[in-house]
């Protein structure tokens, strides 16, 4: 039997490395309150900037993400943090030097190039919006920063002794089935299902998030909590969301959330959003 985490224990703190749409670091003081005060293992198949996880810093972590190039950035961070310091010391703050970096073949590079290429423009693209086109190329703008923090030596260093404790994957939010046990806390934060037909922002990969996948994950939350994990989902207040986990009623929490990060600045701004909890009855 795995230990048992207890939230209250003291643990090396550790932030977010990069910036990511729909991130939940503006959120953790909102959502602690609902996180279960025990449990054994965390998972997390849609990592993104792996806020909670940060948080919770749990002894032992499956986390994945369908981006492999962000899941290449924490394996290099996990194993590598010595050389990825040293790679993300000769990047400037340069506009040609910018669109240089954004335009190499990831296929070219080696593993801790491709993690520094990725923090990088995170930290120096217009908004800090990780965004890729249908053949799977970042396309984000340069940003214009002054001073933008692309190394940050004591971030990636306290990253590095958390994930330590932790297992990372690259592939599809269905993999989580294969490590999930009774007892276990998973946290699903896809992306978002849109307000409306122009809302939608899922393009942290070439493959779009569909309403079938939406549909297909609420299926993939019903096993998870008849195996009797704790599972707790994040995503848009739609009647949509409702209606798939509308088995869950009294474990749904309306929240109000503010989105900093979007391509077109009227679109950032506060959202309706909804958790639930499948422990709740």
């Amino acid at each position: 039997m795995r230990t048992g985490v207890n939230r209250e224990d003291p643990a090396p703190r550790a932030q977010p490395v990069i910036k990511w749409a729909g991130g939940k670091r503006q959120l953790i003081d909102r959502y602690r309150e609902f996180f279960p005060a025990r449990f054994n293992a965390y998972h997390e198949p849609f990592l993104g900037g792996g806020a909670v996880f940060f948080h919770l810093i749990p002894p032992v972590s499956f986390l994945s993400d369908s981006n492999e190039e962000l899941i290449n950035m924490y394996l290099v961070i996990q194993n590598k943090v010595d050389q990825l310091i040293e790679d993300l010391s000769r990047h400037k703050n340069d506009r040609d030097y910018y669109y240089q970096i954004r335009s190499l073949d990831v296929r070219t590079l080696t593993d801790v190039q491709r993690a520094s290429r990725l923090i990088y423009l995170n930290k120096t693209c217009y908004n800090g919006l990780y965004r890729v086109n249908r053949r799977g190329e970042f396309n984000v703008p340069f940003g214009k920063y002054k001073r933008p923090r692309f190394l940050d030596v004591d971030s990636l260093l306290a990253a590095n002794r958390v994930l330590q404790r932790a297992v990372l994957m690259a592939g599809d939010f269905e993999m989580v089935l294969e490590n999930a046990r009774p007892g276990d806390f998973v946290y699903l934060d896809p992306p978002y299902y849109p307000v409306s037909r122009t809302s939608g922002f899922t393009d942290f990969t070439d493959r779009s998030f569909s309403a079938k996948d939406h549909e297909r994950l609420s299926r993939t939350f019903d096993e998870l909590a008849g195996r009797g994990c704790l599972v707790m989902l994040s995503n848009s207040d739609t009647p949509f969301v409702r209606e798939l986990y509308a088995g869950y009623r009294r474990g749904i929490i309306s929240l109000t959330a503010n989105r900093p990060i979007n391509s077109r600045a009227d679109k950032r701004g506060p959202v309706g959003e909804l958790i639930v909890c499948s422990w709740i009855k």
